[in-house]
């Protein structure tokens, strides 16, 4: 398996395999990994270059899961946060996929102490609108940037005082 940023000539070969590309195109640097297997593509994860940085949109493809793919592409974009100088990476996921948090929380997530968030309504993606009932639960990885110690993050990361 091989997993690196997504290429405009491959596009239409992600769509094509039943993968959205929903959080495209995109101005700000964020980009989509992509894990290929030869020249099919197995799945995606959306690296967002906030401050802190969020894996967002991690989708497999059915017929591949459980062979470690999401945890391969969790690992890509940690070290794609951490290689730009970042100490915390984050993720959103639902409350009603337990789970998806236990994966995350496997890769050392844990809970970011911001109360989780109701979302509802219509949400524009690429494809389409997109109708949307959940409650999203923060969840927080602290970074270790090449040639230093992991920082441990504070209260003051999450723009609280403590």
């Amino acid at each position: 398996m091989n997993i690196h940023p997504l290429r405009d000539d491959e596009r239409e070969r992600v769509i094509a395999a039943g993968l959205g590309l929903a959080r495209l195109p995109r101005s700000d640097g964020s980009f989509y990994l992509v894990a290929w297997d030869g020249d099919a593509p197995l799945g995606h994860a959306h690296l967002a270059l906030t401050k802190p940085p969020e894996v967002q949109d991690v989708e497999v493809l059915e017929q591949h899961r459980g062979r470690g793919i999401a945890t391969a592409l969790l690992a890509a974009a940690e070290r794609e946060a951490a290689a730009r100088g970042h100490t915390r990476l984050t993720l959103t996921v639902s409350a009603s996929k337990p789970e998806v948090r236990a994966l995350y929380e496997r890769r050392g997530f844990r809970d970011a102490g911001v109360p989780p968030r109701r979302v509802t309504g219509v949400v524009q993606i690429r494809t389409g609108p997109l109708e949307v009932d959940d409650t999203l639960l923060t969840l927080e990885k602290p970074l270790s940037i090449p040639g230093e110690p992991v920082r441990r993050t504070s209260d003051t990361d999450h723009g609280r005082t403590p």
